[in-house]
């Protein structure tokens, strides 16, 4: 019998990397890197993950940067998302596929296009993870990115310019009258005309509205100007809060800031990074993360976390714990919760610099939950249950070994306690999210005016 909860199902979203989580994934004897790039194992994730019943796959993108040819097959995605998620479409039936399209080095009327296009093909299943980009800035022949507020103006034009763009056709629009040779009312088809800081449009798309309205809005920001957007407009957050406390923080400073932008809390899906190393046994699930452990180079990996993370760690002993005072940037780094989330860790007794670099490497900032099938399940649940989260954006640490006690265990003991889904409550995202479907123009206004008169 499921087990009841206070709290419903969690909402799932699987991060799509066919390399792996971590870096060194790839190397691990078994793990097909020989496919890395190919269709077949990026259309068989996706199902391994529907047959699982997650809401969703997602696609992050790294453009213009040098992860490839660093050997960095976790972060070097070649896949670009849209493409990429239009070839999935076909394959699945009622996952979500969510992308990562960046505002800075884009326009609004393709990516407006693009996705909805993506979302009439899935049949409603599309989502948009909006970004401004941290990097890849060479690629589009900028010298240096615009300033931080300078990319979130644009961003928020940019996501108002695209929504308004979907929001043109009426839901009434097609009448497909054959004997009047008339496909649309062009009445219920209003071009926007739009003149803002950044951009300038005329004109409507030719692509109807889907069957969820149009894409869910998805973000993913933690600087406090990425809070403020991601209240305005996001729909799924995704976040790094590795830390239950911090979490439980987080989620309800953010709630409220949607709340006080005059939105529904409970229409925006709060979900941390996770990546769970899973075994029937707490021994199969280190096996798991040693398998991995045994290919990283240690000494990569110090550089890698001291220039990341501003602490200096080069002159100490890997076996050794690293000094509290060596984390004390954290006070005045733009890094400051996840350096403090490394102290914390750091501190623990008998915790080694080799430790540290471990769960850096494994987790990069995320949650590591490593152990039995039934200790990562109550991990799970202890979170969700206490507000720090309304699921898990959930990244598999290694393919195929890890992918496959996610599917095959971890989320039957989700299922079985009554906080995974067994099956699909809609063939859209919005409807297996729970996300209200976003009115038209026409219904808007017509509310509008309903509301004026009485």
């Amino acid at each position: 019998m499921a087990q009841t909860n206070k709290r419903g199902r969690m909402a799932l979203s699987a991060f799509l990397m066919p390399a792996g989580y971590d870096r060194h994934a790839w190397q691990i004897e078994g793990s097909r890197s020989e496919e890395f790039g190919t269709y077949g194992i990026h259309k068989e994730l996706a199902q391994e993950f529907e047959k699982a019943k997650f809401d969703a796959v997602f696609i992050a993108d790294t453009v213009g940067t040098n992860f490839i040819r660093e050997h960095d097959l976790s972060m070097g995605n070649p896949y670009e998302p849209v493409t990429a998620l239009a070839s999935l479409a076909d394959a699945t039936k009622n996952i979500g596929l969510i992308g990562t399209i960046s505002t800075t080095f884009n326009h609004p009327y393709t990516v407006a296009r693009q996705l909805a296009s993506l979302d009439v093909l899935s049949g409603g299943r599309a989502g948009w993870n909006i970004v401004t980009s941290s990097w890849g800035n060479e690629a589009y022949g900028m010298a240096s990115l615009p300033p931080k507020d300078l990319r979130y103006r644009r961003a928020d034009e940019f996501v108002k310019l695209v929504r308004e763009l979907w929001s043109a056709w009426s839901d009434s629009a097609i009448i497909n009258d054959r004997a009047t040779g008339r496909w649309v009312d062009p009445d219920l088809i209003r071009p926007v005309h739009h003149e803002g800081e950044f951009f300038k449009v005329d004109g409507y798309l030719n692509v109807p509205r889907s069957a969820q309205g149009h894409p869910v809005l998805v973000q993913a920001g933690q600087s406090s100007a990425g809070l403020n957007f991601g209240a305005d407009v996001a729909e799924v957050i995704y976040t790094v809060n590795p830390e239950l406390e911090n979490a439980i923080a987080y989620y309800k400073d953010q709630k409220g800031r949607v709340a006080q932008k005059g939105r529904n809390p409970d229409h925006v899906k709060i979900l941390p990074g996770l990546i769970p190393y899973v075994g029937r046994t707490d021994k199969e699930a280190r096996d798991l993360l040693m398998a991995v452990v045994e290919h990283m180079d240690m000494h990569f990996v110090r550089n890698w976390f001291q220039e990341t993370n501003d602490v200096k760690v080069d002159d100490l002993d890997f076996d050794l714990p690293i000094p509290e005072e060596r984390f004390d940037v954290y006070k005045t780094s733009t890094k400051g919760s996840r350096i403090l989330a490394y102290r914390n860790y750091a501190l623990q007794p008998g915790i080694t610099l080799r430790d540290v670099l471990i769960n850096a490497s494994s987790a990069m900032g995320h949650i590591l939950m490593v152990g039995s099938v039934d200790k990562v399940a109550d991990q799970m649940i202890h979170w969700f249950e206490s507000y720090a989260c309304d699921g898990f954006s959930v990244n598999t640490p290694s393919i195929p070994g890890a992918l496959r006690t996610i599917c095959d265990l971890l989320i039957p003991a989700l299922q079985e306690r009554g906080y995974a889904r067994r099956d699909y409550d809609s063939s859209t995202l919005r409807g297996n999210l729970d996300l209200p479907y976003p009115e038209a123009w026409d219904k808007a206004e017509a509310d509008n005016r309903s509301v004026a008169a009485f």
